[in-house]
């Protein structure tokens, strides 16, 4: 799998990424750690060699997993995505959710991307990562309280440390992208894209592509829905927060089902799954640099890393945004 620059750094990363969001175990039905190594190592075999994490990810559980897996295979193998913002560690900032680490007890997670956060943070993820230096380095999310000017010092410093190699932006809109490279250079932008939703195509996506940052697009598959295996007696598990979100519920479930009904002989064409298929249209896409894709187990990381193993011609992609312009997603 050749590897791609990320937008005008200098870092080169696989176009598929291994989405570690879900090995942290919080929000998604628990997990275990040994399929979570498992499923790098079928990555990793098959040339993915960029995970994305964050210390929210189960608190830290994402984090040691993947410090696990780098342990193993060696450093200089990978390319490190981790992030910042989200800290249970503190009372600064604004209080978003209750969360805990797998068999942890329960923390109050703030938001908070102040200097001393900042600081608290890389030290930590550096530990559980088990590096010394980050490949990139994303805010998770805005700052409402903090200006991005700020935080942008703190990060210009960790560069200058050689704690990290890149920084980037993580939900951010153009304004606060514009206002961040004023003060030091954005490698790239990750921005949540799928088939089903677009929205950056309004805005974000022309400003990155103008500007030579990166898109690394997360949920490509729509967390699990684009692979057609979420059918109205899907099971999700006590504590899986998808089935709260509009995605998962009617109408939305039922017609995008019938959509990858649609484009599924395309996909039986080539031999591939319809999450196959989904993945390679989504990198495809002009200003996508790389897709971000979760992987629980080892039989889903070689599907997922399998995504590259065809090419779409122009008529295919045609017939299929020709489908999604009849999906109308409410909400």
């Amino acid at each position: 799998m050749d590897k791609v620059q990320l937008g005008k750094a200098d870092l080169h990363i696989s176009p598929i990424v291994f989405g570690a969001w879900a090995i942290g175990g919080m929000a998604w039905g628990g997990t275990d750690d040994e399929d979570s190594l498992d499923a790098m190592r079928a990555s990793f075999e098959l040339g993915i060699t960029t995970i994305d994490t964050a210390p929210v990810y189960g608190l830290g559980h994402s984090e040691k997993v993947v410090g696990d897996f780098v342990r193993e295979v060696g450093r200089d193998k990978v390319e490190i995505l981790t992030k910042f913002g989200f800290n249970w560690r503190t009372t600064k900032g604004e209080y978003m959710f209750d969360g805990a680490a797998p068999g942890g007890p329960t923390e109050k997670v703030h938001f908070y991307t102040g200097k001393d956060g900042i600081i608290q943070e890389v030290e930590n993820s550096l530990r559980l990562l088990n590096t010394d230096y980050i490949d990139l380095y994303q805010i998770h999310r805005p700052d409402a309280n903090i200006p991005i000017e700020e935080t942008m010092e703190t990060v210009e410093e960790l560069v200058q440390q050689g704690k990290i190699k890149a920084f980037g932006v993580s939900n951010h809109s153009v304004d606060l992208m514009k206002r961040a490279e004023a003060v030091l250079s954005i490698a790239s932008s990750q921005s949540p894209y799928s088939m089903i939703y677009r929205k950056i195509e309004k805005n974000i996506l022309p400003h990155c592509i103008d500007n030579n940052i990166g898109i690394l697009a997360y949920s490509p598959l729509q967390r699990g829905l684009l692979t057609g295996k979420i059918t109205a007696d899907y099971k999700f598990k006590e504590d899986d927060h998808r089935p709260t979100t509009k995605w998962f519920k009617e109408p939305n479930l039922s017609r995008t089902n019938t959509f990858l009904q649609r484009i599924k002989p395309i996909a039986d064409d080539h031999g591939a799954t319809l999450g196959q298929l989904v993945i390679n249209w989504t990198i495809q896409r002009s200003g996508i640099t790389a897709a971000l894709v979760g992987a629980r187990n080892r039989e889903q990381a070689t599907e997922n890393a399998k995504s590259l193993d065809f090419s779409l011609s122009g008529g295919e992609i045609q017939k299929i945004n020709a489908e999604l312009d009849k999906v109308i997603i409410e909400g």
